[in-house]
């Protein structure tokens, strides 16, 4: 096993992964080869001692805090031991949010780690001919207006541009993955955000069943940057909010509110795998992710994540994760990002109101790993933000992915004995086919309603 590098993009501590069940083993080797004492996570904030271990024992990983010395006898220990199966640099993660609408004058430089466009605005997507928006014509007629089904005409329009969609009722991604056509409202699923938390007090969420959990030292599960709240709307925000329109999908889901990222929108992975190991542990159906890091072209995938990912899957729960905004199409595309480039994990790229490609989505370029599952709504969406604001619009495919969240929990809903890896394949299968777009960029397609 190599030794243990640090960079810009890391922590300084480092994960580990046991063998399924192996923890007590793997803990002993570490403890005898390097002297690291190891505690259990609980329903806490994710931070291991100096010098120690946090094990999180429903995914059997754990993340270590030592120096560099205790950390080369650890790789060692792991050479020898086979109940550690592999060890890895923790990294830095944030949330996977863009300036919207994206406009020159709207775009200073980022504040999550990503850089904003050049000052020329992204070129828009290749114009599409006649023939193929008359083709178009039977997928957008599934939008809806007040007065009842959109004509053709409409449809049309739709199809031409965002700004001919009427969002008086629903949002326009609530209309584009049919949930205002569906009669499943996500009741008995449990749908667990991890993300920067959620504004608890907000008056669109009275009444809903809501768990909640910090696992960032410090800080309160009440969201301090809105990027959480807004994400937990669009998957479970309720049917009939006070001010229209609606914006949530799954509106009768449990709601599982983990704090993983603090309120700059930053987070850790050993922060992440907190949240996993405690919506495991609740037993949430559907884990949505709405943050990563940036990975290269070439660069493969996590061993931990996927060993989790693969681990959640068989406890029942799928996991959903944004893809990445690092693109600027049409010149620079960039590689689907960490965690959602491992393949047990469902990456879900972001689509704009004409169903297009957004500009800043990143696509399954690396072979090994890394492809794009499933597309959403994630250009201009209108969610919940906390209060006093309320309500706000934000892009990336941070937004796509709640949508697919949402979807998730209505099939799962409507489908009780489909769970895990037959949830994520069955999101897959009902997805409505992009046929003028690469599955490189969106997978199966957009996300549809059952």
């Amino acid at each position: 096993m190599p030794h243990l590098t640090t960079d810009d993009g890391t922590t300084g501590r480092f994960l580990v992964l046991f063998a399924e069940d192996a923890h007590e083993a793997g803990a002993k080797a570490l403890s005898d080869a390097a002297g690291v004492s190891m505690a259990v996570a609980g329903d806490e904030a994710a931070a291991p001692e100096e010098g120690g271990a946090l094990l999180f024992p429903e995914i059997d990983v754990a993340v270590v805090d030592a120096p560099p010395d205790q950390a080369d006898a650890a790789v060692a220990a792991a050479a020898e031991s086979g109940a550690i199966l592999a060890i890895e640099p923790e990294r830095w993660v944030r949330a996977l949010e863009v300036v919207t609408p994206y406009t020159p004058e709207s775009m200073p430089e980022a504040g999550n780690g990503m850089k904003a466009p050049a000052a020329e605005p992204p070129a828009p997507p290749p114009s599409r001919s006649s023939d193929y928006l008359a083709g178009f014509r039977d997928a957008v007629l599934y939008l809806t207006r007040p007065d009842g089904p959109m004509t053709a005409d409409a449809g049309l329009a739709v199809a031409a541009g965002a700004a001919a969609v009427d969002e008086s009722q629903a949002t326009w991604g609530v209309q584009g993955v049919k949930a205002v056509f569906s009669c499943r409202s996500g009741r008995g699923i449990k749908v667990a955000v991890l993300d920067t938390g959620m504004d608890l007090n907000h008056p669109d969420f009275a009444g809903r069943t809501i768990t909640s959990q910090s696992f960032i030292p410090g800080q309160a599960v009440q969201d301090g940057h809105s990027h959480g709240t807004h994400c937990i709307g669009t998957a479970c925000g309720p049917k009939c909010p006070a001010i229209r329109p609606r914006y949530g999908v799954a509106y009768e889901a449990d709601i599982f509110a983990g704090k993983v990222l603090n309120n700059t929108g930053r987070g850790t992975d050993g922060q992440i795998l907190a949240g996993i190991n405690w919506a495991i542990a609740n037993k949430c159906e559907v884990i949505s992710m709405s943050l990563g890091a940036s990975v290269q072209v070439g660069q493969s995938f996590s061993t931990v994540f996927e060993t989790v990912a693969q681990r959640a899957l068989q406890a029942g729960s799928l996991i959903v994760a944004a893809a990445g905004n690092d693109s600027n199409r049409p010149s620079v595309i960039k590689p689907v990002g960490h965690p959602a480039n491992c393949p047990s994990i469902l990456a879900v790229a972001a689509l704009d109101s004409a169903l297009g490609i957004a500009w800043f989505s990143n696509r399954g370029i690396n072979p090994q790993g890394g492809q794009i599952d499933i597309a959403g709504p994630g250009v201009n969406v209108y969610s919940s933000v906390p209060m006093p604001t309320r309500y706000g619009r934000k892009s990336g495919t941070s937004m796509a992915t709640p949508h697919a969240a949402g979807i998730a929990a209505l099939l799962a809903e409507a489908n009780p004995g489909a769970r895990g890896s037959a949830l994520g394949q069955l999101l897959a299968a009902t997805a409505q086919r992009l046929m003028t777009l690469p599955g490189a960029d969106v997978g199966a397609g957009l996300i549809q309603a059952p």
